[in-house]
């Protein structure tokens, strides 16, 4: 296990688009060795608006790796491993619900997991802990409310709570997928929201969410096909209020 040598006031987890975090004073890299492999890229830290920040990018900063590959427990064992206690996962979405269009930002409260084969606890390996974590509410209600604040603070309109299903992806979801989805009550639709969240749940690390809404999902907006180009686009420009809004995040 690495330590830090400066307590982490917040770690960030950066998803497509979002694969270094603008404007770290001091910036340091630090490749962090873990019990379950290697984590998706180097976790860099350093000084932003007051706060100690480490970024990692979930898909690795060249983005090689899809949704169903990321070693969702490195990432986050590498995390706890530095010292940090407060994470935010930033993960592009698509829309489910009317409201929730291209370039809106939700702090979700619930979700449901569609996802299959991805190891999604760290009681995979023989001989650890079994432990039966309490998931009711999958996202640490504190640390939303903080986001949610600083959102304000920082003049970015967000969306409080939502339902985010997860997918296995890498490919995006046909029509029928989304109607069941939304029959199920998921208001937005993702590929990287589990098992993250349910792993750090169990190491204890406070969690939430800042889903980047980049398209509506499949039968949910006026285009008949979803162009790749388009979510990127979207991507960028939503992605672009991350950083404003972290900068009124509390201290640890």
């Amino acid at each position: 296990m690495t330590s830090s040598c400066a307590s982490i006031d917040l770690a960030v987890i950066g998803g497509s688009g979002l694969y270094n975090f603008p404007g770290l004073e001091d910036a340091s890299r630090q490749r962090v060795d873990t019990p379950y492999g290697e984590a998706s890229g180097d976790v860099v830290q350093g000084d932003f608006a007051g706060l100690r920040i480490a970024f990692l990018a979930r898909h690795g900063e060249s983005h090689s790796l899809p949704p169903h590959r990321v070693n969702y427990r490195a990432n986050l064992w590498a995390l706890h491993s530095l010292g940090a206690h407060r994470v935010v996962g930033v993960n592009a979405v698509g829309g489910i619900r009317g409201d929730l269009g291209p370039r809106v930002i939700v702090v979700p409260d619930q979700l449901i997991d569609y996802t299959h084969g991805r190891y999604t606890s760290y009681c995979d390996v023989e001989g650890a802990e079994v432990r039966h974590i309490d998931f009711s509410e999958p996202y640490t209600e504190s640390l939303r409310r903080q986001l949610l604040a600083a959102a304000c603070t920082a003049g970015v309109e967000v969306i409080d709570g939502g339902c985010y299903g997860v997918m296995q992806g890498p490919r995006l979801e046909t029509r029928a997928e989304i109607a069941r989805m939304k029959r199920d009550g998921c208001d937005l639709v993702g590929m990287t929201g589990m098992p993250e969240a349910a792993l750090a749940r169990e190491l204890g690390l406070e969690y939430a969410c800042l889903a980047l809404v980049a398209n509506y999902a499949a039968g949910c907006g006026d285009e008949t096909e979803i162009s790749i180009e388009e979510i990127f686009a979207h991507l960028a420009a939503v992605t672009a209020e991350v950083p404003r809004i972290l900068a009124a995040m509390p201290q640890s």
